[in-house]
């Protein structure tokens, strides 16, 4: 969970020698599963991307991103392309904001790994909730383009879009309390209360309501690209952790923002919102509801507690493998407090539901 807003993660940097594309390789290719595609190429990889490099391809006319998988032996799951990219072209199709897609390579001898091809979108990302490059009058409509992107994607029939086999349908909460029970039970460092009560109390406390949805899984300002000028959602990003599951999960992530302080994720906690002009997590709340027709959301803070117990237990993961030297990054060593932090807060939203 890196806070991308390091500036080591952001623009263009060098390409690494195992990390490298075979430049005549993939122009051949593109230029055969492509319309319109006219090389030469130059090929340049994003900083961000940890989990799958991605890269800015360039030609006299155009610009493309090509995404894929890292090379090496994989976990059978993880860095799931084929997904990413079957859930982008179903949604591109239902009139969603994301890149445009273009091909889906599964022979990995044409560039080392699988990898798919989409547009490359001129835009701004922004890596801090607080919007500081931005003028104060346009804080507030770019915070409801960002919520009504949300909802339009809760209220999309998935069935109607192709993704009937995206996921599981059904016990979301109760499936994923049971995973991330058991990762967290794996990972223990030291014994957190908070958390051995949550892993108790949240199974008893399953909302009533089974609604089943396309769920992003990490939504937030720097996976989206917005309009230049306007306060308009272009483009919705890094789509691996989305599957078929709960739209209130999935919308209470995102709530998370007003929870943290500006030193973890960038959160919006002891700033004055008021002042900034960004609306609050109340009038998030209602635009939401409104817009998908939900009505008052009675399981907020079971929703709150729950995704901060989902963050904690990812945390301890990484904190566990940094202790153990397998980390991929010495920030890891940090996140043993975090973890602390999470199950304390996420304990008081549980207090809050009636634990």
């Amino acid at each position: 969970m890196a806070d991308n807003s390091d500036p080591d993660f952001t623009g263009l940097g060098a390409t690494p020698d195992h990390l490298k594309i075979d430049e005549a390789a993939l122009t051949r290719y593109m230029s055969a599963h492509v319309s319109g595609f006219e090389g030469p190429v130059d090929i340049q990889k994003f900083k961000g991307g940890q989990s799958n490099p991605t890269y800015l391809v360039s030609t006299p006319s155009k610009q493309y991103v090509v995404r894929r998988k890292p090379p090496g032996k994989l976990l059978p799951s993880a860095h799931a392309i084929e997904r990413e990219y079957k859930v982008m072209t179903a949604l591109g199709a239902q009139g969603f904001p994301v890149p445009k897609t273009y091909t889906l390579c599964e022979d990995a001898s044409i560039i080392g790994t699988p990898f798919f091809v989409m547009d490359f979108l001129e835009g701004r990302i922004f890596w801090d909730a607080g919007l500081p490059e931005a003028q104060k009058e346009e804080r507030a409509p770019l915070y409801h383009a960002l919520v009504d992107t949300l909802a339009d994607l809760h209220n999309i029939d998935y069935k109607a879009a192709g993704l009937g086999d995206y996921g599981k349908p059904g016990n979301y909460f109760e499936r994923q309390i049971g995973r991330w029970s058991k990762q967290y039970e794996a990972a223990e460092t030291e014994q957190i209360d908070e958390m051995n009560s949550l892993m108790k109390w949240l199974p008893t406390a399953l909302p009533s309501d089974d609604a089943t949805s396309v769920v992003h899984g990490d939504f937030r300002f720097d996976n989206a690209i917005m309009h230049p000028t306007e306060p308009k959602v272009l483009a919705v990003l890094d789509w691996e952790l989305s599957t078929l599951g709960h739209p209130l999960a999935d919308f209470t992530y995102f709530l998370m923002l007003w929870h943290f302080p500006p030193t973890v994720r960038g959160g919006l906690m002891g700033l004055d919102i008021d002042a900034l002009g960004i609306p609050s997590m109340d009038d998030a709340v209602k635009r939401y509801s409104d817009h998908t027709g939900r009505g008052e959301i009675t399981d907020l803070n079971f929703c709150l507690a729950y995704n901060m117990f989902r963050l904690g237990s990812i945390v301890q993961g990484v904190y566990a493998r940094a202790l153990q030297g397998n980390a991929s990054s010495p920030e890891a060593l940090n996140m043993g407090t975090q973890a602390r932090m999470l199950a304390t807060l996420a304990w008081s939203y549980a207090q809050k539901a009636g634990a």
